[in-house]
């Protein structure tokens, strides 16, 4: 499963695109991370994480700020050979086994995407077609979304819940009134989620765990710690950390979750909340992702998942089914 020269461009050509967008994959909150959401597989961080115009591009919000500055970011780009990176990856691609050189395939398609959208934000290449990023994300061209489907249905929930609802703003005024009722306090969060992590625990060991291989099994699959954030401009971050280590060297699996502290939500939406950022979801999904990898049965771009990857999607998908 290793090849130092794939290992070397993967860990390039993701760190450099996620400082090129102003990035910082070893901070511990979402509010710094950009496309590199994980980096737990104890490997050096590259030159294009360390080299010293990596942090001046990091400092400016490189290509996310509202005015990029070019003159640090020209620095940054002629000291790390981001392209050449994202090259490396899609051309050793090809001399992988048939799973691995998918994966990779695709993981530089969509690394493509991200550099020419870096381009097109300096002036310097053309626009990207909004097709050619989603089949990059999703392997799947866009489409048309139809809520009526699901809107009928939320009208019937609620109106047999006692919440007259029928369509346009009677429907959410009927789902602002049903979820008032039922709003979580601030206060109860930490308590309520330990309570769902355990009911979901015990679902997952039920119904999920008897399909799954015998070296998952004693895998912790919700080692995580809820953290709220004040003024937060998202609702949450799942943060999978999974770089502390036993004394005997072992992993711990550990992430946090990042919650705004002004967020109010249902009980219904924070049980489902947390079945699909901890268990069975996106902290148990990782959790095993790096006890595979330690085992040598996955190679090392799985320990950097990357946003706006088809990795990413197959991640939500997973955490949506959780």
């Amino acid at each position: 499963m290793t090849d130092i020269r794939l290992d070397q461009a993967v860990a390039q050509a993701i760190l450099g695109l996620d400082t090129l967008w102003g990035g910082d994959v070893m901070s511990p909150s979402g509010t710094r991370r950009f496309i590199a959401d994980s980096w737990f597989s104890g490997a050096e961080l590259p030159k294009a994480y360390s080299h010293p115009t990596a942090a001046r591009v990091r400092e400016c919000e490189g290509l996310s700020a509202e005015e990029p500055d070019r003159k640090i970011i020209d620095a940054y780009l002629a000291a790390v050979d981001v392209a050449g990176a994202v090259a490396a990856v899609r051309e050793l691609a090809g001399g992988q086994p048939a799973t691995r050189r998918a994966f990779l395939e695709g993981l530089g398609e969509c690394l493509q995407v991200m550099w020419d959208l870096g381009m097109e934000r300096l002036d310097r290449g053309d626009p990207v077609p909004y097709e050619l990023s989603v089949m990059a994300s999703t392997a799947t061209a866009p489409t048309p979304s139809d809520p009526t489907a699901r809107r009928q249905r939320l009208g019937a929930l609620l109106a047999e819940a006692g919440y007259a609802a029928d369509s346009g703003d009677r429907l959410l005024e009927a789902a602002d009134a049903w979820r008032r009722e039922r709003l979580v306090p601030r206060a109860a969060i930490p308590g309520l989620a330990r309570a769902f992590i355990a009911e979901l625990e015990e679902s997952t060991s039920r119904a999920v765990m008897p399909y799954l291989p015998p070296e998952l099994q004693e895998v912790p699959r919700s080692n995580v710690e809820f953290m709220p954030i004040e003024n937060a401009w998202f609702s949450g971050s799942m943060n999978y950390l999974g770089r502390a280590r036993r004394p005997d060297g072992r992993p711990e699996y550990e992430a946090t979750y990042e919650i705004n502290a002004s967020l109010e939500i249902s009980i219904p939406e924070f049980q489902q909340l947390v079945s699909h950022e901890v268990v069975p979801g996106h902290v148990t999904t990782f959790a095993f992702v790096q006890h595979l990898y330690v085992l040598g049965q996955v190679g090392f771009e799985g320990t950097v998942l990357t946003m706006n990857t088809r990795y990413s999607t197959l991640a939500e998908g997973i955490a949506n089914n959780a």
